[in-house]
């Protein structure tokens, strides 16, 4: 067994029109996120940072925004998917810690939910997933109220890492 981490980052712009998604999660909110699928940042994060610790490809690669297959698809699935391609190149999830930034809206109330909606699409344990918010201080893209970012770090038990490419 060998211990392999991955890093995942996310960040999309407020649009009209569109409810706000965050780990699968609608929050209460009169904007929504841009992008080709639902725009789920954080999911976005926790499926790079899945991808990445197994050595393979990004989700860009697995759902193209090219592909019109994948328009307005739950990000829940992205991060289904790439849990299958992690155990299938011989990986188990430790555990994932994920931070949201932004400066509205409030998202404390909603935590406990995304921690649950994350837990289950992954088939892991509520305790082994972290979900945290914070701002920057009115600082950056985030802090001006124009979008939201996520970061994720998720820790995987391997057993045999087959080669990405």
């Amino acid at each position: 067994m060998s211990t392999k981490v991955g890093i995942g980052v996310d960040a999309h712009r407020f649009t009209e029109g569109r409810p706000l998604v965050l780990g699968g999660v609608e929050i209460d909110y009169h904007l929504g996120l841009a992008g080709h699928s639902d725009a789920d940042v954080l999911s976005h994060a926790i499926a790079d940072s899945l991808l990445g610790a197994a050595g393979l490809e990004d989700i860009g690669h697995y759902f193209p925004d090219s592909d019109p297959a994948f328009a307005n698809i739950s990000s829940l699935e992205i991060i289904k998917k790439a849990a299958t391609l992690i155990e299938t190149a011989g990986c188990k999830i430790g555990n994932i810690d994920a931070v949201l930034i932004a400066e509205e809206p409030l998202l404390a109330p909603y935590r406990s939910r995304i921690r649950e909606s994350l837990s289950g699409a992954l088939a892991m344990a509520p305790a082994d997933m972290s979900v945290r918010a914070t701002t920057l201080e009115k600082m950056g893209f985030t802090g001006r109220g124009e979008g939201i970012a996520a970061i994720a770090v998720t820790l995987l038990e391997c057993q045999n890492i087959r080669e990405s490419g």
